[in-house]
């Protein structure tokens, strides 16, 4: 049966309609907001994955070029296999707030597929996939404690934006993606321009209240084709097996759990399971992996209980206290800004790289190519845990990390009119046991003051976490690895001291209340700023200089219309410049030519020649021009491509020229100063005004001595020496771009 619901979402339409497409999966609708519309599926196996050892579920969403309207630009015009950043940010987006709400234990395969269909460029389609998957999960039989909503959050003047355009998104100061079910927040992803933390907290619960109508719509949908859910009971566990498990390995556990350091702690653990199997495999045998998830909920219980009953933290920390940091910048002598951040047994090393336009990333998107001067890319190798696995490319935990320290460090980044570098950073953790992705914002920030990059402001990151037992909540500082694990929220905090800049939110519970993010968030902002503190007394600003080893780019403006002289047929002349000059260059419709060097005189020579070639002769500028024809009274010398001016008879010498062939012939070069421009564009140029002037005699007469026409002698002081520079000393010689003589 074919259905359609609406309600108005901000100053939109929202649509989900379910029932004409995609019916063979267990759940299928299509969510429209104005003319950006996205399908999403979801499908379940029939039978369990006995083997499955975490929920087996899968998020994918793709985005369509044709939903634009467009053709792919890559070579095979179709979309290609590998999804994009965008793509991974949103699957990642999806997944977050739907995972802890399957059933404990949930073993059938689950996969989510949201596709793009159509794209106004308007609304921006990653919500709707986030809503969509919420209602499909909704009318299929699949369980799930549901449903939930998702809207992104502005502000633009000061006021609070629902689902801002992307236009009104480029002036909007917070940008937050906020998911919540009907009675609290289960997700939050986005960041702003130094918000404050009450702020931030408004623009959290106004999108939470916002959402509810978006809730009203899909259980209307589920009550009126909503089909029975699975009936799914977890397996239940051997309660002997159980209580002999707990007798035994409840002191080994908690022995070992005072181990203060990471590997250590995991192999005295290690070592705890292996005595508790071994005093089991005779009356358990074969029943290994049993004993091995039941000796895992124990340790995550007795964690947790450490933490409620005697407020004590694996690491013998109080709640929130910041574990020892260290800093460190210039560690790498060549690469143009380094740093490495440790803080507890987490190490991270940035390293910064500035280039020029030529390097910024190219991206193919549904609004069409766009362009990136900043990228942050962050790299999880297994051996920063201890691990031995294959080493890969970037996993979908790699770039969403990347993205949120990405995201954290923007707002203090330059623009581009007063440093025009294209920034990549590569941070390389080396060592992880919690939070590697705010020691990324920490590594990161200093890295680039180290760099010279003339940052707004340092920015430092903190991750929060969760202990909920009952009425009881413990929010902790700067977590560990093991906290993360068996704990109920990850909250990542980053910012300057004015504010915060980016924001992450999972929880394991079903919601949280106001209440609590209020206190985590202020909690949050007391480690942020002590971990400022300790960063700023390695580094507080950035350096004065660049690095030397940093190219050099350079601006020009010239003459719009001149651009086609510098570039020359096929890119002739701009490929010979670059190449005799060794640098990079760029031009824009506007005129404006960035030069990219890696030393001042290439740099100096490669300026020059493009404001020869693609300025204006002024007044009193001086040219080496050739001579393209000779007439009567003058010479026609071209002093630019396409660019010519006449030097009359009286201006070749400071003596009387009786024929324009005496002091100079086609073909040969003359160096020449513009004495005149006309309205009409023609140009008067003169020798003469580029010579020496010829000494005087005691009589006044001129050198060479006189005769009876105009009393100019025979001789030529300073006249042309054809093929050689005439013009005498250097430092006597008049500025290119100088003013009328």
């Amino acid at each position: 049966m074919e259905i359609l619901f609406k309600t108005v979402i901000g100053d939109e339409t929202l649509s989900i309609q379910a029932g004409k497409l995609a019916k063979q999966a267990a759940g299928s609708v299509v969510v429209q907001y104005g003319e950006t519309i996205v399908l999403v599926t979801v499908s379940s196996a029939d039978e369990p994955n006995q083997h499955a050892m975490f929920l087996p579920l899968s998020v994918d969403y793709q985005e369509k070029i044709y939903a634009a309207g467009r053709i792919p630009g890559n070579y095979f015009r179709r979309e290609i296999g590998r999804p994009s950043e965008k793509e991974t940010l949103t699957a990642r987006l999806t997944d977050r707030p739907i995972r802890p709400l399957f059933p404990k234990g949930y073993n059938y395969e689950t996969q989510v597929i949201a596709t793009v269909l159509s794209m106004d460029k308007v609304h921006e389609p990653d919500i709707l996939a986030m809503i969509g998957t919420s209602a499909a999960l909704e009318i299929s039989e699949i369980p799930f404690e549901g449903p939930i909503a998702s809207v992104r959050v502005g502000r633009i003047n000061n006021a609070f934006v629902i689902n801002p355009t992307i236009e009104q998104a480029e002036h909007s100061d917070i940008n937050l993606i906020v998911a919540g079910s009907r009675t609290g927040i289960t997700m939050v992803e986005g960041g702003g321009e130094f918000v404050s933390e009450s702020d931030m907290i408004e623009a959290i619960f106004f999108a939470h209240r916002e959402m509810q109508p978006i809730i009203d719509l899909q259980d209307k949908l589920r009550e009126s084709i909503g089909k029975p859910k699975r009936v799914f009971t977890a397996p239940e566990k051997d309660q002997e097996l159980v209580g002999k498990v707990e007798a035994i390995a409840r002191d080994k556990i908690v022995s070992a759990l005072s181990v203060r350091e990471k590997i250590d702690r995991r192999a005295a653990l290690s070592a705890a399971k292996d005595a508790v199997k071994a005093e089991l495999e005779e009356a358990f045998e074969e029943r290994g992996a049993e004993v091995s998830a039941i000796f895992n909920d124990q340790v995550k219980s007795i964690s947790r209980d450490m933490i409620v009953s005697k407020q004590q933290r694996i690491d013998n920390r109080k709640t929130d206290e910041i574990r020892l940091i260290t800093c460190e910048t210039a560690v790498l002598p060549r690469v143009h800004g380094s740093a490495l951040f440790t803080r507890g047994e987490t190490q991270v090393l940035s390293a910064l790289t500035l280039g020029s336009s030529h390097d910024e990333q190219r991206i193919e998107t549904l609004i069409g190519d766009e362009t990136s001067a900043f990228m942050l890319h962050y790299n999880f190798p297994p051996y920063s845990v201890g691990e031995v696995k294959r080493f890969m490319g970037p996993s979908r935990r790699d770039i969403g990390h990347g993205a949120l320290a990405k995201r954290a460090l923007e707002p203090v980044l330059p623009d581009k009119e007063s440093f025009d570098y294209t920034i990549r950073i590569v941070a390389e953790v080396l060592e992880s046991n919690g939070s590697s992705s705010m020691g990324t914002v920490c590594a990161s920030s200093m890295a680039l003051m180290d760099g010279g990059v003339p940052v707004k402001a340092p920015v430092s990151g903190i991750a929060m976490g969760l202990i909920a037992e009952g009425s009881d909540t413990f929010i902790l500082s700067d977590i560990l690895g093991d906290e993360d694990h068996f704990g109920d929220m990850d909250f990542k905090v980053a910012g300057s001291r004015e504010g915060i800049t980016a924001l992450q939110m999972d929880i394991k519970i079903a919601e949280l209340s106001r209440e609590i993010m209020e206190k985590a968030l202020e909690q949050a902002k007391g480690g942020r700023l002590h971990i400022l503190d300790k960063m700023e007394e390695t580094i507080s600003a950035h350096r004065d200089n660049l690095s030397p080893y940093a190219p050099i780019v350079v601006n020009v403006k010239i003459n719009p219309e001149r651009i086609g002289e510098l570039i020359g047929p096929g890119g002739k002349n701009i490929r010979a410049l670059q190449t005799e000059t060794n640098t990079q260059i760029s031009i824009d419709d506007t005129g404006l030519v960035k030069i990219a060097a890696f030393s001042k005189e290439e740099a100096d020579k490669a300026e020059q020649l493009v404001v020869d070639i693609g300025s204006d002769p002024e007044i009193g500028a001086i040219f080496e021009g050739t001579v393209v024809r000779t007439t009567d009274f003058g010479a026609f010398v071209q002093i630019k491509p396409k660019t010519e001016g006449l030097v009359h008879i009286s201006e070749l010498a400071h003596y009387r020229v009786k024929s324009v062939t005496d002091v100079i012939r086609e073909g040969e070069t003359l160096t020449v100063k513009v004495i005149d421009i006309s309205r009409d564009g023609k140009i008067r140029l003169s020798h003469k005004e580029t010579l020496d002037p010829p000494e005087s005699t005691d009589s006044g007469e001129k050198a060479g001595g006189g005769d009876d026409k105009g009393g100019r002698g025979g001789g030529k002081p300073g006249g042309h020496n054809r093929n050689k520079d005439s013009r005498g000393p250097k430092n006597n010689r008049p500025q290119r771009g100088g003013g009328a003589s």
